[in-house]
């Protein structure tokens, strides 16, 4: 996935009638990827960017950061520089402020991941005045009546129709951002909202362990299920889990369990999404559908009525369709999920 001419890794590998190509590049999938190698104690990079290391294309992200638009892409390239202690850092930082997440209309992951780039490790490239109004603009999405967040925080603009539907990632890194705030302030608020999500949406999870996609901020309940992404399975939800256990000492092994069991064998195929003779993860089981129609349907119905659903939609659309890429951003974040640090932390069987 590494693309040595551009320094930087590609959007995705995609299956086609011409084999599993690679797909364009990706500024935020780099980063992740780098965050990846920048959790480990034995760096995997020289392996995989045979022309240079991870501080290379860190540096590379770094070089014409002050061009990039994207509140997610800055904040997760800062985070990245601060793990791998590039020296070019504040440039990151200097982008971050200059994006104004706490004013602007930015929506809520994209404000998690600055909250977490301004809390890991705090004593290096930070604004500590702005992490913690980002903090409190964060809480502003947290509903505490259902313990979810919403897709926008308070002010910001989302389409009139779906504003009451959050998803998955919507819960992951704002967990996980409250969870490293936690680790550099001690702030008990954010860390009550942490685990109150936290726990909430392990009762949500379903029986095989799938990670479920779309929610009502309103309600706390399942908007709709499809598609299960293997992403959430063995790296995003482990990865928040594992974030909040190191700040609070509680875990979630159940769920976590649950969750990569799904990669195993998932019920709704009775197969596994990892390609042992590509070397691939596929990106997700969904419906059999045109599009996003269900996922529509089912936003419009609940916005009628918050307890509406479209019956049927299992029968019709079934969730049995296999959608054929991977991206590096799910690679990456199974090295930061299960990163060697970590893997030393359980018993060897």
């Amino acid at each position: 996935m590494y693309l040595p001419d551009k320094q930087l890794f590609c959007h995705c590998i995609r299956r086609g009638p011409r084999g599993d190509i690679p797909e364009g590049v990706s500024r935020r999938y780099t980063a992740i990827t780098l965050l990846g190698f920048g959790v480990q104690q034995n760096d995997p990079s020289p392996e995989i960017i045979k022309d240079g290391n991870s501080s290379q294309v860190c540096g590379r992200l770094l070089s014409d950061v002050e061009t990039v638009e994207n509140l997610g892409d800055v904040a997760l390239t800062l985070w990245a520089a601060k793990l791998l202690s590039h020296q070019d850092a504040i440039r990151a930082l200097d982008r971050l402020e200059a994006l104004d997440p706490v004013r602007r209309p930015y929506p809520t992951v994209e404000i998690a991941w600055a909250l977490t780039a301004l809390s890991v490790r705090a004593g290096e490239t930070s604004d500590t005045n702005l992490r913690d109004r980002i903090a409190r603009r964060l809480l502003d999405a947290f509903n505490e009546n259902t313990g979810l967040f919403s897709h926008y925080p308070v002010g910001a603009a989302p389409s009139a129709w779906r504003a009451h539907v959050t998803c998955f990632a919507d819960w992951v890194y704002p967990v996980q951002a409250l969870a490293h705030y936690h680790g550099a302030t001690g702030d008990p608020i954010a860390v009550g909202a942490a685990m109150r999500s936290a726990r909430v949406m392990c009762n949500l999870q379903g029986d095989g362990g799938q990670w479920w996609w779309h929610y009502d901020v309103r309600t706390g309940r399942v908007v709709e299920g499809y598609p299960v992404y293997s992403v959430h399975q063995d790296a995003m939800g482990p990865m928040a889990l594992f974030d909040l256990q190191d700040a609070v000492g509680q875990g979630f092994d159940e769920a976590v369990v649950k969750s990569v069991g799904w990669m195993i064998r998932n019920p709704e195929r009775g197969d596994s999404l990892i390609d042992r003779d590509a070397g691939l993860i596929w990106r997700k089981v969904c419906r059999k559908e045109p599009g996003k129609l269900s996922r529509g349907l089912q936003a419009l119905a609940s916005r009628v009525h918050s307890r509406l659903r479209l019956p049927g939609l299992g029968r019709l659309f079934p969730a049995t369709q296999v959608d054929y890429e991977c991206r590096p951003y799910h690679l990456g974040w199974i090295l930061y999920a299960f990163s060697d640090r970590r893997l030393g932390l359980f018993p060897q069987t």
